[in-house]
């Protein structure tokens, strides 16, 4: 393995993680093996409809999404706009922005972010993500201090998840 620049690996193979509010995840280096990705962070996550991803926000980087099955919708700077499969949508470096579950099932999304840019996530208030529980009260550039005015855990946890989702 020393030297080796290359890595594969398969969904049904990864890091699988939960949070109570924010879905199901696959990650491709998120946690581990980050040495394989410096420069970006690649996860699929699975949606029940009115879930939300994240907390409102925007970040230092390029994000960007390919909805891989069932429905999304995307609030972008305050706007709504719904998402379904193979829909693609790139947020660039300081975008607001939010992906919810929507539809009749839940959504799988694929999900890309740079990590290389400088600055804190931004989280702005947002009337509509507060319609999924996913807004701040107060703009904050702290996540610990916007998951905790949400009400929501600030970690995911670790789980041993089905590929393909149930």
């Amino acid at each position: 393995m020393a030297g080796r620049l290359w890595h594969k690996a398969n969904l049904a193979e990864v890091e699988g993680i939960e949070h109570p509010q924010a879905g199901k995840g696959y990650l491709f280096g998120e946690s581990r093996p980050r040495e394989f990705l410096r420069d970006f962070g690649i996860n699929v996550r699975v949606l029940e409809p009115g879930q939300p991803a994240s907390l409102y926000h925007s970040e230092p980087n390029d994000e960007l999404f390919l909805v891989l099955g069932g429905e999304c919708l995307a609030i972008v700077e305050d706007e709504e706009l719904p998402l379904r499969q193979w829909d693609f949508l790139h947020t660039p470096p300081g975008t607001a922005h939010l992906i919810v579950g929507a539809g009749e099932r839940p959504a799988t999304v694929l999900m890309v972010g740079g990590r290389r840019g400088e600055g804190m996530p931004r989280y702005p208030v947002s009337e509509l993500a507060a319609r999924y529980g996913a807004s701040v009260s107060t703009e904050t550039n702290g996540a610990q201090d916007g998951y905790q005015q949400a009400g929501w855990e600030v970690r995911f946890e670790p789980a041993r998840l089905p590929w393909p989702p149930e």
